[in-house]
């Protein structure tokens, strides 16, 4: 099986081999996380395969992006297991079970965030680069000759020397997608990358996502934007009070069994 490429154009990480079959890469189960008396995730199971797209969507205060924030441990569980290619990162490890550190995680799961989380002082080439040479422990030469390969796979090359604050939001957004991806991850996690846009600037980003969705790329996507979540999603995931109500493949949108669901859906679409 030829390897799946990055935006960059390097392979991506999918790790065991049967991960690249479509076996489970993420593995969340009776996921709790509690703020002083608020339960915001309440016992939460989800599987994210391969390959798979999968799409969280629900009201503000669901528990959507918590939930995408315990998968890196940005926001560790009080209770429940969470398992990334076979190792379990969470509270709730079992005896003998092989198990990792949060480094080790967040070395295998890129995150982008919905305020970029750019370096002000340094240029958009910087940003990347500053990473690799932190997190791969590649030499200057190196960390730039793959940075400018990602910019150029998010149509930024030519930027590469522009600071944040020269750069339009949605610029700055593919800067933190390239920055994600040259990283090579199994996972990418996207955590509502286009509410803080300006609606002309959404489907530039939007079309970013795409290209790495077509790549192959494992990935899950807390956002608002259903008609976007109705063409990438293979599993989308209805939230609401700190549980999963409603879940479903494509044509989950169009067909949603679950009432409250359907009522939001409606109410964005």
């Amino acid at each position: 099986m030829p390897a799946v490429r990055s935006l960059a154009g390097q392979p991506v990480g999918l790790g065991q081999e049967g991960a690249i079959a479509g076996g489970a890469v993420v593995e969340l189960r009776g996921i709790r996380k509690r703020f002083g008396s608020l339960e915001v995730l309440r016992g939460v199971d989800l599987t994210v395969h391969a390959g798979e797209h999968v799409v969280i969507f629900g009201p503000s205060g669901s528990g959507k992006s918590t939930l995408l924030r315990t998968m890196n441990l940005l926001e560790p569980p009080d209770s429940g297991s969470l398992r990334v290619a076979g190792v379990e990162y969470g509270p709730e490890r079992p005896p003998g079970a092989p198990s990792g550190t949060p480094l080790q995680l967040r070395r295998q799961i890129g995150m982008v965030f919905q305020h970029f989380n750019l370096f002000p002082h340094l240029s958009a080439l910087e940003n990347v680069a500053l990473a690799l040479r932190r997190v791969k422990h590649l030499d200057r030469a190196g960390a730039e000759e793959r940075t400018a390969a990602a910019l150029a796979s998010v149509g930024l090359l030519r930027w590469a020397a522009h600071y944040p604050s020269q750069l339009s939001g949605g610029q700055q957004q593919r800067v933190a997608i390239a920055r994600a991806v040259s990283l090579d991850p199994q996972v990418m996690l996207f955590d509502e990358p286009t509410s803080a846009l300006d609606p002309e600037l959404v489907g530039e980003v939007l079309a970013a996502m795409r290209k790495l969705a077509s790549a192959g790329m494992t990935m899950v996507i807390v956002t608002h934007e259903l008609n976007f979540a109705r063409e990438v999603g293979d599993f989308n995931v209805f939230m609401e009070h700190g549980e999963i109500v409603g879940s479903g493949p494509r044509g989950f949108l169009d067909d949603c069994p679950n009432p409250r669901a359907r009522q939001f859906i409606g109410s964005v679409l």
